[in-house]
């Protein structure tokens, strides 16, 4: 029991600050799109990353410097094209209603997940490097119980973004509302894709 309460509220505190990843699932929940889909996969990829930090990968990756630091670049290019892309589209907010907009199909939505999670080096840091570090030093058996709990505080995390953004759909009915969100998004993006960018010249 203490293992696996440790795993879930570590891993529930890392991932309720606001994110790249969090901000994608927001939207998609307000949209009404594909949710079930996205839902599944960020809070299996948790998992699974949760996993390989626990049994051995955390090892790995703090030896390879360089390895996290492309990480790092890749994620800062991808985040401040995605903020960007949200900035643009603040100027057009009619186009953003939620029976309008125009999602994408499943494979699209599900690519982006894809690359908010796996593009983005602090996804590795907080769920291999630092989950997995904490949890490696439990017994065999209880490092099973740990990746459990800290599954399940993502899944429910991730549930509760996905699902309950659909009560907020009436007030981002209004195109204005929209604007803000994607203003609030790009916001995001463009000051996590910085401090990525520093990260990955070696400054921070």
């Amino acid at each position: 029991m203490t293992a696996f309460l440790q795993g879930f509220s570590l891993s529930l505190a890392l991932i309720v600050a606001i994110g790249a990843q969090n901000a994608f699932v927001l939207r998609q929940g307000l949209r009404r799109a594909h949710v079930p889909q996205v839902v599944l996969f960020c809070a299996l990829a948790d998992a699974v990353l949760v996993a390989a930090g626990v049994y051995g990968m955390a090892g790995v990756l703090g030896a390879q410097p360089l390895l996290a630091r492309a990480l790092a670049a890749l994620g800062a290019v991808f985040l401040a094209g995605y903020g960007l892309r949200a900035l643009w589209r603040s100027r057009r907010p009619a186009t953003l209603q939620a029976a309008a907009a125009a999602p994408g199909g499943r494979a699209a939505v599900l690519a982006q997940a894809a690359a908010f999670t796996l593009l983005n080096p602090h996804v590795y840091l907080d769920t291999v490097l630092l989950v997995g570090s904490v949890g490696a030093q439990h017994a065999p058996l209880a490092r099973a119980v740990f990746v459990a709990g800290a599954a399940l505080a993502s899944a429910g995390w991730f549930a509760a973004l996905g699902f309950g953004a659909r009560w907020l759909a009436p007030v981002f009915a209004r195109p204005r509302a929209w604007q803000w969100l994607d203003r609030l998004i790009g916001a995001t993006m463009l000051v996590l894709a910085a401090g990525l960018a520093m990260r990955a010249a070696g400054v921070a």
